[in-house]
């Protein structure tokens, strides 16, 4: 069996080179290509050397329609627009779109829904096991204990990251309302400053923390008189994010076009 050709979008990135070293490593994948915005120094250099494995003889590419028509995957970490600009590069070459860019809002999603007619996109907040499992037992407790628990969720990330909050406590806090059987959208907290008042009844609050070079940290916090349980998962290391989004690419690969979630990789 030949093997799998996984470019990375925005090789030149922390996570693009943590993305670039798990490839190369993975059993039965290589890497077929990488790409940066136009302007970025990164373009010609070779991706390897970027990524401290040495040389791989592929050039950092500013022309993503070429890397994506010479791959069946591509891993994309990026940004909002430039994901959408993708998803439809992916839908036209008919491969796998493992999405892990956060800070998505409605255009971006049906741009996303609209591309999955003909790509097989697997889309997550966050692409680790222990954090969908985060997910998974957010959304049971959430169902077991009614609103006499007040939800929060808590989390911290480093200095650089430039979205809040968090894709992934984005999804706690989904989970959580699912769980409760109510819109997020109708009961989403998401800052409080002065005097707001007591807390609503059945509210999802979030809290965000940023500072120093904290991969990511989440706590839901489940509180009500007298007692409070929390579910919190600490990462430590991009490793774990990178290796999720190789493990959807791989069980992407001739699943054929949708929408899938890293829930669906994992079979929870």
């Amino acid at each position: 069996m030949s093997e799998l050709r996984i470019a990375v979008m925005g090789a030149a990135g922390r996570m693009g080179r943590e993305l670039v070293r798990t490839v190369a490593a993975a059993e039965g994948c290589m890497v077929a290509g990488g790409t940066e915005p136009a302007g970025s120094k990164a373009i010609g250099q070779d991706i390897g050397l970027l990524a401290g494995l040495g040389e791989l003889g592929i050039k950092v590419s500013g022309d993503p329609l070429e890397v994506i028509a010479n791959c069946d995957a591509i891993l994309d970490f990026t940004v909002p627009a430039a994901t959408i600009e993708f998803a439809g590069l992916a839908a036209n070459a008919r491969i796998v779109h493992v999405i892990g860019t956060t800070g998505l809002d409605a255009t971006h999603e049906a741009a996303i829904k609209a591309a999955a007619r003909h790509a097989t996109i697997v889309k997550s907040g966050n692409m680790s096991l222990g954090v969908n499992l985060l997910v998974a037992l957010t959304r049971r407790v959430a169902a077991a204990l009614d609103a006499d628990f007040d939800i929060e969720v808590v989390e911290m990330h480093h200095r650089h990251k430039v979205d809040a909050p968090s894709g992934t406590a984005l999804m706690l806090g989904e989970a959580a309302a699912t769980g409760r059987k109510i819109p997020l959208k109708d009961h989403a907290v998401r800052s409080r400053d002065g005097h707001t008042g007591a807390r609503r009844r059945g509210d999802i609050g979030f809290a965000t923390l940023r500072g120093g070079n904290v991969v990511g940290e989440h706590t839901v916090i489940f509180a009500a008189d007298g007692e409070r349980i929390e579910l919190s998962h600490k990462a430590t290391d991009r490793g774990i994010f990178a290796r999720g989004a190789v493990k959807a690419a791989q069980w992407g690969h001739g699943k054929g076009p949708g929408i899938f979630s890293m829930s669906d990789v994992l079979g929870i």
